[in-house]
């Protein structure tokens, strides 16, 4: 691939969706706290939470900042979210303000009686919807009461349904408390209590561990990012605020490849076998028409198909097809780019082959400094990486009505950043043709068996990138040479990297 891949600003998406829940009993009684962030050990933010109380009702606010590299490249993230209360923790409203590199998204939502009346920004636009509020959800406020009403004897367990403001989306959170113990901190050493929580994300668990006070004050908080720790610590205002010493977290997500692969290989039939680094690690990955998916003790088999076959999962749901806040298919710019992108193509198939050309030749600046566009902000600027490569292709085949997703997971490359061998994240998309999931991969010559599918969304970063905690936690033990599994696609010479 030699430089053409782009890697998605995956760290910066996963640590936006997980400081939400994991920062939920992060909120003190007090005023303001602040936290210094570390990944493996070196500074690469900070995190300020505050809590406001105003007659019956209590807003909280939490605030993110990240500085990470890629490659070299430095990418910046803020993300601000709030949450307004009654002081019994009934939801009244949130706001989430999410930048990256410079790209803003603005998600406020106000609550009543079961519906959330919600307002998007970004794009220079705005949408209004309406969603349900999901039944038993609770704002910053009701998780930390609820953390309150659970206590804190040893042995404790208790769950909570976390909303997250960012995602729109529901985590549950399961804690059990510990026996307290004496922690060492930046400027102090206190006597805590240990919480171990199991966060359900993108169904697969994720375990993190904090240490709280007696009014429920988080002082310190890990968890697993990528194969090291993240590790967020109470600090006043000028060690939370210090200068980062930045961290190159590219190299962390790749995964080597047990030899070399050759084109002509991967124009065929693969079968990779995946192993978690951590023992008991729960590994469930998506089957498509063009991946299957076999579980054995210890290691995942995961078979690749050059043509997809139909009947491996689900036909399109409606999501499929509608535009949304990432996948603006209606919008005039999207409408008029699909129009020229598909020519005279009339199939689906045509249409989406003369797509994934278009885009690949219509975003002519390949770049690592935009952190994660929509559709309609490639449209209008035409830069971007594999994941803007991918919301552009996924919206242009909504635009004539053909069902598409965004698709995550790995890509081999033969050589990227340095290393050699490697499978690199990547995002391409799928569109539902001639009965069957197939993929369109536009930042790459086209798809071939070298791509290895982790998660299915809908363009989303939230959901999107949900699950990347994976990403450096996967070692690959063979990879096989399987052409006899797909015969028809073997005496037809078809060449993965020509459409």
């Amino acid at each position: 691939m030699d430089g053409r891949l782009r890697s998605p600003p995956f760290l910066v998406c996963l640590l936006c969706l997980l400081f939400g829940p994991l920062a939920a009993q992060a909120v003190p009684p007090a005023h303001q706290q602040w936290f210094t962030v570390l990944l493996d050990g070196r500074k690469i933010g900070s995190f300020e939470s505050r809590r406001d109380v105003h007659g019956d009702e209590v807003t909280t606010t939490q605030t993110l900042d990240l500085s990470l590299e890629r490659l070299g490249v430095r990418v910046a993230l803020r993300n601000e979210e709030s949450s307004t209360e009654t002081v019994d923790g009934k939801p009244l409203s949130f706001r989430s303000a999410s930048r990256f590199s410079g790209v803003e998204t603005v998600i406020e939502g106000r609550v009543h009686d079961d519906i959330i009346e919600l307002t998007t920004l970004g794009n220079g636009e705005q949408h209004q919807r309406q969603i349900p509020w999901p039944k038993n959800a609770l704002l910053t406020e009701g998780q930390r009461l609820a953390g309150m009403h659970a206590g804190l004897a040893a042995g404790t367990r208790y769950d909570v349904l976390a909303f997250q403001p960012s995602s729109l989306d529901t985590t549950m959170i399961t804690s059990v408390v510990g026996t307290a113990e004496d922690i060492d901190l930046p400027q102090d050493r206190m006597h805590l209590f240990p919480v171990e929580q199991t966060i359900e994300s993108a169904g697969i668990p994720m375990k993190t561990h904090e240490w709280i006070d007696a009014e429920q004050t988080v002082h310190k908080l890990t968890l697993p990012v990528m194969g090291v720790e993240l590790t967020i610590l109470a600090c006043d205002h000028a060690c939370a605020t210090a200068p980062n010493q930045g961290t190159d977290v590219f190299e962390r997500t790749l995964m080597h490849s047990p030899r070399p692969l050759m084109i002509g290989e991967l124009g065929g039939a693969m079968r990779y076998t995946l192993i978690p680094r951590e023992s008991g690690m729960k590994l469930v990955l998506p089957e498509t028409g063009e991946q299957r998916v076999h579980y054995k003790a210890g290691e995942v088999l995961v078979t690749v198909l050059p043509i997809p076959h139909p009947g491996a999962e689900s036909k399109p749901g409606p999501d499929d097809y509608t535009p949304n806040d990432w996948l603006q298919s209606q919008a005039p710019e999207v409408v008029r780019l699909a129009k020229k992108a598909v020519g005279n193509a009339t199939s689906p198939h045509e249409r989406m082959h003369n797509i994934e050309t278009f885009v690949r030749g219509y975003i002519r600046t390949k770049s690592l400094n935009v952190g994660y566009a929509s559709a309609l902000e490639v449209a209008r600027k035409p830069e971007g990486d594999c994941t803007e490569h991918a919301v552009l292709v996924a919206a242009l085949g909504r635009t004539f009505s053909i069902a598409t997703r965004v698709v995550d997971g790995f890509a081999y490359a033969s050589g990227f950043g340095g290393q050699k061998q490697v499978f690199v994240p990547h995002a391409w998309a799928q569109a539902f043709v001639d009965g069957r999931w197939e993929s369109f991969d536009a930042a790459l010559p086209g798809f071939d068996t070298g791509h290895i599918a982790l998660w299915i969304g809908n363009g989303d970063p939230w959901r999107f990138y949900s699950g990347l905690d994976l990403l450096g936690r996967l070692d690959m033990r063979q990879a096989e040479s399987m052409t006899e599994i797909s015969p028809q696609a073997h005496r037809s010479g078809r060449d993965p990297h020509r459409r």
